[in-house]
């Protein structure tokens, strides 16, 4: 069966190295995988982000994950970045909706090794929800890339004490799947178990609103 993805682009896309590691690959999902992928995406209809194993999904998005967990993504992000992910278990959270408190300037948690985000949006023509890689952790102004998360976008980056990130408020529909290469299992076993209580909570919290 033909690969979802063009691993050839991504082989092809320069890494940033300046203030931190980073490439950006739109097409990065093929065009004729889009339609199916979408279709078969979970129905996130709340803010926040989901373990990938809380949520129900179809065919075509199965064997995304299945080609993103695979050794030829490994191996691709292994010689991009000069890293051995040897060992290293991956994590997948789901994103449906944006709330307007979202987007806050972080580097994520050094136990992520590296940050894979793969936008799955329509034509994006709002100002917010467009993910800006920073110079500093203080002005969401002084960014290096504003990236539009547009379909079949690829935006990864090496996780560091400067990889800041963060956009301007947006608040609706806004899909994302993040994949990381995290430290260890236990890791992997206490961020998903973060991920539940969060969620859990999120609703509830909804509920009595």
């Amino acid at each position: 069966m033909e690969s979802m993805l063009d691993l050839s682009k991504f082989a092809a896309t320069g890494l940033t190295r300046d203030p931190f590691d980073f490439l950006v690959v739109p097409g990065f999902l093929k065009a004729e995988t889009l339609e199916a992928i979408h279709q078969d995406y979970p129905r996130v209809d709340r803010p926040g982000s989901f373990p990938l194993e809380s949520q129900s999904y179809g065919p075509a998005f199965a064997r995304l994950i299945d080609e993103l967990r695979g050794e030829p993504v490994r191996d691709a992000f292994e010689q991009k970045f000069g890293i051995d992910l040897t060992g290293r278990p991956t994590m997948f959270t789901v994103r449906g909706r944006c709330a307007e408190k979202d987007g806050g300037i972080h580097t994520d948690s050094a136990t992520k090794m590296i940050t894979v985000l793969l936008y799955m949006n329509p034509k994006w023509e709002e100002s917010g929800g467009q993910l800006r890689l920073l110079r500093s952790g203080t002005d969401l102004d002084n960014y290096i890339l504003e990236v539009p998360p547009e379909e079949g976008t690829l935006l990864c980056f090496r996780r560091s004490e400067n990889s800041w990130h963060g956009h301007k408020p947006f608040v609706g529909p806004r899909r994302v799947i993040q994949m990381n290469w995290v430290t260890s299992r236990k890791v992997l076993n206490y961020e998903n178990r973060r991920h539940r209580i969060s969620a859990a909570l999120k609703k509830i919290w909804l509920r009595a609103s």
